[in-house]
C-alpha cells in the first residue's frame, strides 16, 4: 500500500522547501544525501537561492539483512562512523564486521565523489547555516553520521530537512542538529517509498545532471 504523500522526489523538495524558506536570509548551503536527496535538496537550493552540494554517506547493513543499517560511514578528511550501538549488541556483530564493511563502503564513496564532482573541492560551511537533507528517514543511522561529519566543520547552524521519517524522529534527532524540520511522522511508518507515488531509483548520470542545476 502506498500513503502516496509526495508524487515524487521533486514534490517533496518544493514541500520542503516552504518549510525553510525562513533560512533564505541566511545564505545557507543545501547539503544532499545523495542518490535519493538530490532531487529533493535541488528543490530546496532553487527556492533558497542556495549551493547545493552532496554529503558522501553510506549505510552499512546487517548480514544476510544489508537494508537494516547497524552504522554508516560518511566522507571526509577523517571518516566518520555512527554506530546503531543496540543492533550491533543484538545481532552479535563484532569490530571486524564494522570495520571490513567500512573499507568497502569507503571505497563506494571515492568512486561517487569521482564521478558525481570530479576534482571539485568539498564545500566549505564553516560558520554558515548547513541544511541537510534526504528524501527520508527510516533508522537514522546514515542521516546521524552524516550530521556528525558536517557539524565537525563548525557550521554556525545544523538544520536536517526530510519530508518524511518514523514517529518521533525529530526528538531523536535533535543530539546532532540544532533544528529539526520533518513534514511528516506517520503512524506506523514503513518504507520510505511507500510514501513517495514515484520513487524510482536515480542514476549516477542523473544525480551529476541535477547537481548542474544548482543556483551556484
Amino acid at each position: 500500500m502506498r500513503w502516496g504523500l509526495f508524487e515524487d522526489r521533486h514534490d517533496a523538495g518544493r514541500r520542503l522547501a516552504m518549510a525553510l524558506t525562513r533560512f533564505k536570509d541566511e545564505s545557507p548551503v543545501v547539503l544532499a544525501l545523495p542518490r535519493g536527496g538530490v532531487p529533493v535538496a535541488l528543490e530546496v537550493a532553487l527556492a533558497l537561492d542556495a549551493p547545493l552540494e552532496i554529503v558522501l554517506v553510506r549505510k552499512i547493513g546487517a548480514p544476510m539483512q544489508p537494508e537494516l543499517a547497524v552504522a554508516a560511514v560518511v566522507d571526509g578528511d577523517h571518516p566518520e562512523m555512527a554506530v546503531n550501538e543496540d543492533l550491533v549488541k543484538g545481532l552479535g556483530l563484532g569490530e571486524d564486521y564494522l570495520e571490513r564493511a567500512k573499507a568497502v563502503e569507503l571505497l563506494e564513496i571515492e568512486r561517487r565523489r569521482k564521478a558525481y564532482l570530479g576534482g571539485r573541492p568539498r564545500p566549505e560551511i564553516k560558520d554558515k547555516t548547513a541544511i541537510v537533507i534526504d528524501d527520508g528517514i527510516a533508522t537514522g543511522a546514515t542521516m546521524r553520521a552524516a550530521l556528525i561529519a558536517v557539524r565537525r566543520q563548525k557550521p554556525r547552524r545544523t538544520v536536517l530537512a526530510v519530508p518524511v521519517g518514523p514517529p518521533g524522529i525529530s526528538e531523536a534527532m535533535r543530539d546532532v542538529a540544532d533544528e529539526v524540520v520533518c513534514l511528516e511522522e506517520p503512524p506506523g511508518f514503513g518504507a520510505i517509498g511507500v510514501y513517495y507515488e514515484n520513487f524510482r531509483q536515480l542514476s549516477d548520470e542523473e544525480v551529476v545532471a541535477l547537481l548542474k542545476r544548482s543556483p551556484s
